[in-house]
């Protein structure tokens, strides 16, 4: 069994709060201040999570420098007062960077009762399939 440090329970926290800020931001119609708390909080609690070592590498990693530059210039955009345009570019920078994520979080799912039957509606798994052969974990 894996063993949680009291860091790491810190940033699951912290991360899950991010999550939740960053989804009550969008459901306030792009509220400014909670948007970019959301991403405070999410980056933080990132960092206690894995480390600051360890984020700083995963950010500036050389082949994800352009993801890295799009998800952090989407933050900039939302502080200086465009939300929408912020959130737009910081969710494709995000989904740059974690994408090598989704097939592992694909399979996990798939293992689950209720959700991993989800998977043999036709469209859900076809839109899984293209997911998970798009950047195989090596």
């Amino acid at each position: 069994m894996l063993s949680v440090t009291d860091s790491q329970k810190i940033g699951i926290g912290l991360t899950g709060f991010g999550a939740f800020f960053l989804f009550l931001g969008m459901v306030l119609l792009f509220d400014r201040v909670l948007l970019a708390f959301g991403n405070l909080l999410f980056i933080s609690g990132l960092s206690f999570i894995i480390g600051l070592q360890r984020t700083f590498n995963f950010f500036f990693q050389r082949h994800k420098i352009k993801s890295s530059g799009f998800f952090f210039s989407g933050i900039l955009i939302v502080l200086l007062g465009w939300p929408l345009i912020g959130m737009l570019v910081e969710t494709y920078g995000f989904f740059l960077l974690f994408s090598g994520f989704f097939p592992v979080i694909i399979n996990f799912l798939r293992r689950i009762p209720v959700i991993g039957s989800l998977f043999n509606i036709p469209v859900i798994n076809k839109f899984a399939e293209k997911l998970e052969g798009q950047h195989p974990m090596v």
